[in-house]
């Protein structure tokens, strides 16, 4: 793509008068942007001394300060290397309505981390499915992604090397690093073309940009910006089909009326004796996993009273208070819905050798999202997909993901419910909102089926917990994640 970055072919002054109409543009895109709630992403990647910085300023004069942010991409420090690569990004995407402008961004985990990290060839290609995966499923979330790759020559980054060095208050901004990729200009070049090539989607394309004037960098610069965001805030968002699922390893799991609930049962002494042996274990398996620097993600799903609090309670005793969170999740607040629905999920993951138990989970936005008609159908349909790419973003990034399903029958759901509205320490768990979810049974058990079977991979697959009997649910989910830790305890030893 670098072969083919755009030629000044006119004289710098042709371009002025046209750059300042451009400039005033953007500055009333601005307003439409929020009026819209269009949620934009500009980032700008390219060659040290391209000009970075004087683009992001030429673009900031025109905008409300109120309404972007500027997020200066660095190398990933200890802390943030703890978590999942993709995390520390999806953290900056901008609520809907506003900007963020970013200075480097993911790109700098690809052919920079290839070259000077060393990272494999394999690892290189599967965060390119990573980035990729990222872009689209904020695009298909309506987000507008402008990506600017500013390319010079060798010889024009050398002479902006020395200019730089020769004034006293400017040479600092010269270091070894870049003296280097200068001399290795034509393999960073190769890498960065292949990086690009890679990335350059239907939904997200790159536009690269000659630097090498700077009247027209900045023509260049506007004219993208007003053309991309223009035609993102006149058009009307076409309905787009859902990416199938067939490609993940789905397992073949059984509907929730093909679950046998009878005979699931544990008595106080077998309880007593099962829980006290299974926290112990868990115990230890929570030191040695803290030790190995995995993380654990547990996620609980299940029909209301099933009893998920309960078995998290059991699960958190045994833990170190230190190494663990439970995340309890409600409907979103409002920042939360002004942000892509994973958002709020990539936030509360754990760092390595933690454990995160969700007490309800992103699954929402496939029942009570979907059924409630909360959010557009097209958009639940395709969170099947997001959902799958986004635990397999996790178990690549060697995280445990657990997911539990508490199933009862309706009859049991029916006593529960009675005794937490005659019993006074109990009435704050039963709620009006409670009652008529049971009246939806029926509609949400084909959901719930469908959900599981979409999403049932090998490497995060659902359990479905026999729960009649709390005791016995409470014990096999133990045993489930006590075997699966020390699977990855295996695997890493």
């Amino acid at each position: 793509m670098l072969e083919k970055a755009l030629v000044n072919k006119n004289k710098s002054a042709d371009y002025k008068e046209v750059t300042k109409e451009l400039e005033q543009n953007l500055s009333v895109l601005q307003q439409k942007i929020r009026d819209k709630k269009l949620p934009v992403i500009i980032l700008i990647e390219g060659w040290g001394a391209s000009g970075k910085g004087m683009v992001i300023a030429d673009m900031i004069k025109m905008l409300d300060p109120r309404f972007f942010k500027v997020c200066s991409t660095m190398p990933a420090n200890d802390a943030e290397k703890r978590y999942p690569l993709m995390k520390r990004f999806w953290a900056n995407i901008p609520a809907y309505g506003t900007m963020s402008i970013m200075d480097r961004s993911w790109y700098q985990e690809l052919a920079i981390a290839k070259l000077e990290d060393g990272i494999s060839k394999e690892e290189y290609e599967r965060r390119i499915r990573s980035v990729n995966t990222f872009e689209r499923q904020l695009t298909d979330d309506g987000y507008l992604i402008i990506k600017l790759f500013l390319h010079i020559s060798r010889q024009e980054q050398k002479k902006r090397f020395l200019k730089l060095k020769e004034d006293s208050a400017t040479k600092w901004r010269v270091t070894g690093l870049d003296k280097k990729r200068n001399k290795k200009y034509d393999e960073y070049y190769e890498q960065f073309d292949d990086m690009l090539e890679k990335t350059n989607t239907p939904y997200s394309k790159w536009k690269v940009i000659n630097t090498t004037d700077k009247h027209f960098t900045r023509f260049q610069l506007f004219n993208i910006l007003v053309s991309q965001i223009t035609n993102a805030v006149n058009s009307q968002p076409e309905p787009k089909e859902p990416l199938p699922v067939d490609d993940f390893k789905l397992l073949d799991m059984p509907a929730l009326s093909e679950v046998k609930l009878d005979n699931k049962k544990l008595s106080p002494t077998e309880y007593d004796k099962e829980l006290k042996k299974a926290q112990k274990e868990l115990a230890k398996l929570h030191g040695k996993i803290y030790k190995h620097k995995i993380p654990v993600v547990l996620a609980f799903e299940g029909w209301d009273a099933a009893g998920k609090g309960g078995a998290i309670k059991r699960v958190g005793a045994a833990l170190d208070p230190r190494g663990y969170e439970a995340v309890p999740v409600a409907a979103p607040d409002s920042r939360e819905k002004n942000r892509h629905y994973l958002w709020r999920f990539w936030n509360a993951l754990p760092k390595t050798g933690h454990i995160t138990i969700f007490d309800r989970s992103w699954y929402g936005r496939v029942m009570v999202e979907k059924l409630e008609k909360f959010t557009p159908s097209e958009r639940c349909e395709m969170a099947y997909r997001e959902i799958n790419e986004f635990e397999q973003e996790l178990t690549d990034c060697g995280v445990v993901v657990m997911k539990f399903w508490i199933q009862i029958d309706k009859d049991e759901q029916l006593r529960r419910f009675t005794e937490r509205q005659n019993t006074p320490e109990k009435q704050w768990k039963i709620t009006d909102e409670d009652w008529r979810n049971r009246e939806k049974w029926d509609l949400y058990e084909p959901a719930i089926d469908r959900m599981i079977s979409l999403t049932s991979t090998e490497d995060a697959p659902w359990h479905i917990i026999e729960g009649n009997d709390k005791k016995y649910a409470r014990i096999k989910v133990m045993k489930l994640i006590i075997e699966r830790l020390n699977k990855a305890l295996k695997d890493v030893t």
